[in-house]
């Protein structure tokens, strides 16, 4: 295997779920050298490939479906503080959580439904067709979030979206 081949593998198995433009800029890589060798680790089945949310997402093979689809969703730093906000404080209303999180109803919901269709989210509804939010898989989701950390691009990009919302709010 080539130096570049065995940098990007072992980089992919230190940092599970990165997308192709992560692991270019980590490694210093042509986006054609990346191309290349994430096609040979593919093809060898060295790693896994998901697409999710408008990125490629690149896994060692020993991470299942659940697993994949969660990472995806941990890279996104406004995700992970919604799931937190919910270990933190228990089943909540979406209203509360962000209020908590100081971001937008429809931020929240966004992020929401990449977490529900994830499977790490349920909502609940109550007889007045109240909905509150609670951690579908608590245990599985912690351990695996206590793995994943957001990268420098995708924190930015969840700050970004957050500021834009406080700008609008703040012109309503």
């Amino acid at each position: 295997m080539t130096n570049h081949r065995t940098r990007i593998q072992e980089y992919i198995a230190a940092h599970p779920g990165e997308h192709f433009n992560a692991i270019t800029r980590a490694l210093d890589l042509a986006p054609g050298q990346t191309q290349y060798h994430l096609k040979k680790l593919r093809t060898s089945g060295q790693i896994v490939e998901e697409r999710l949310y408008g990125r490629t997402h690149y896994y060692t093979p020993e991470y299942d479906a659940w697993e994949r689809g969660a990472i995806a969703v941990f890279r996104r730093e406004t995700a992970r503080d919604i799931l937190f906000a919910l270990v933190e404080n228990g089943p909540s209303r979406p209203a509360s959580v962000a209020d908590d999180l100081e971001i937008a109803r429809s931020t929240l919901e966004w992020h929401l439904d990449h977490l529900l269709e994830q499977g790490l989210v349920k909502k609940q509804r109550n007889k007045y067709n109240h909905v509150t939010l609670v951690m579908a898989e608590p245990d599985k989701t912690i351990q695996l979030m206590d793995e994943i950390t957001p990268t420098l691009s995708d924190k930015m990009l969840d700050r970004f979206t957050r500021l834009v919302d406080t700008l609008l709010a703040e012109e309503s």
